[in-house]
């Protein structure tokens, strides 16, 4: 087990702590060998993970990595009622039937983030439904609510902008941060759970817990509340969205392939602090990237290694295999065994043109003629004199320069639909045949 400094050290070099409750009273209590409990939570309001909850899944390897053991909570309970931090309005509120089918889906995700199997301490997946739902609503305002000062819970940061707001805040919501605190009460007593860790915009509801469970099992229990940065881009916009939406850990809604260019193309003042937050690398592997960065950012060595890390850890070795390889299709890679899905990622970043497949038949099309209809070239005779001076490239392999009249046909075929057409080094189109 790492000591309290390295891992305590380790978190902090890489950015990882906003704030603690008690941090000399969490480094005493990691000093004295003893593994320590710790839980982040995640509300189920959709079938998978986004690039957005990393961190505290991360976060909670790294604990699970330093020998201690770790609980990844599903908000079956608070999902149903939405939590207003870092939210301008009201969430949908799901049924059970939805928050149990989203659950079941993020179980897969969870177990390439956190190690379920190993022996010492495997990580377990809680749902709050188990422990909230057989309460009563007056049991639960009677054990639970009369803790709670309505002048604090006001004062909460969370709370008070959205009453500032024109929208307001509903009693369901404004009551989320004593369900919360539950949570964390419920794993004290009964997982002996010290430590709770969120995002910045979670202090309100990790002290709110901290301070339940001080006032229920006495001054000295044992307590701690964790938070690490919020992640945003360089101009304060939600990280982990694109225009096409979210960023998602299940790869049949965010393929490996478009993780890995999300984070390969991570702009440059914030690559060397990704690298920190959401890889395994060690700081004597980081820092000379952090180096070569600085020295000559256009060679983007620190942008691929955080792509490769990120997509391998959420996905695996072979899926980062096959999105290397589909990356390397648009350096001018050969095509060899790429599979259909991920060709099909890579024809998603370049103009696609359709075209009837009866201009393949009887003679064919004639490159030079596909080369203008995929708007490469302005005209046939420009398309034969790229042909004749080497470039012209048909499915990345370079056309006969000996052939400028060189024709198409279904041989050419790749998927037996789809022809990849290259003028130069980078001007790309694809020809859809159907």
């Amino acid at each position: 087990m790492s000591t309290a400094t390295d891992l305590i050290d380790d978190l902090q070099w890489r950015g990882l702590l906003a704030d603690c409750t008690d941090l000399p009273g969490l480094r005493a209590r990691l000093a004295n060998g003893k593994p320590v409990t710790v839980y982040c939570g995640f509300d189920p309001t959709g079938d998978s993970l986004h690039v957005g909850h990393l961190m505290g899944q991360l976060t909670l390897r790294r604990f699970q990595v330093a020998g201690h053991h770790v609980l990844a909570l599903a908000g079956g309970a608070t999902g149903m009622v939405g939590d207003p931090s870092g939210r301008s309005s009201e969430r949908n509120l799901l049924t059970r039937e939805q928050l149990a089918h989203n659950i079941a889906c993020i179980k897969a995700q969870l177990a390439r983030l956190l190690d379920f199997e190993v022996v010492a301490n495997p990580a377990r997946l809680v749902d709050n439904a188990d422990w909230t739902a057989p309460i009563s609503y007056l049991d639960f305002l009677r054990d639970i609510g009369k803790y709670f000062s309505l002048n604090v819970m006001l004062a909460k940061d969370s709370v008070r902008s959205r009453m500032e707001g024109d929208s307001g805040i509903s009693y369901t919501e404004f009551s989320y941060q004593l369900l919360q605190a539950f949570d964390f009460l419920h794993l004290r007593q009964t997982c002996d759970c010290e430590l709770q860790i969120g995002g910045s915009d979670q202090w309100g509801n990790l002290t709110a817990g901290t301070d339940l469970i001080r006032k229920k099992l006495g001054p000295d229990a044992t307590a701690f509340g964790w938070t690490f940065p919020l992640i945003t881009k360089s101009d304060g916009t939600k990280f982990g969205k694109t225009a096409g939406g979210a960023v998602w850990l299940d790869a049949t809604r965010t393929s490996p392939y478009k993780l890995y260019q999300f984070f390969v193309n991570t702009e440059d003042a914030k690559v060397c602090e990704y690298l920190r937050k959401f890889t395994f690398l060690t700081r004597a592997e980081i820092e000379p990237l952090e180096a070569a960065h600085v020295a000559n950012p256009g060679a983007r060595e620190a942008h691929r290694a955080l792509a490769r890390e990120v997509t391998r850890l959420v996905h695996g070795q072979a899926a980062l295999d096959a999105a290397l390889k589909a990356s390397a299709i648009l350096f001018g890679a050969e095509i060899g065994d790429t599979t259909e899905e991920t060709f099909l990622d890579v024809a998603g970043e370049i103009p696609t043109v359709e075209l009837p497949r009866t201009r393949l038949a009887g003679p064919g099309l004639p490159l030079a003629e596909a080369l203008v209809l995929a708007a490469l070239e302005t005209s046939k005779g420009n398309a034969r004199k790229s042909i004749e001076a080497g470039g012209a490239y048909v499915n990345n392999l370079k056309s006969d320069p000996a052939q400028p009249t060189r024709i198409l046909g279904e041989a050419d075929l790749l998927f037996g639909r789809y022809i990849l057409l290259r003028k130069g080094k980078k001007s790309y189109a694809v020809l859809n045949v159907s």
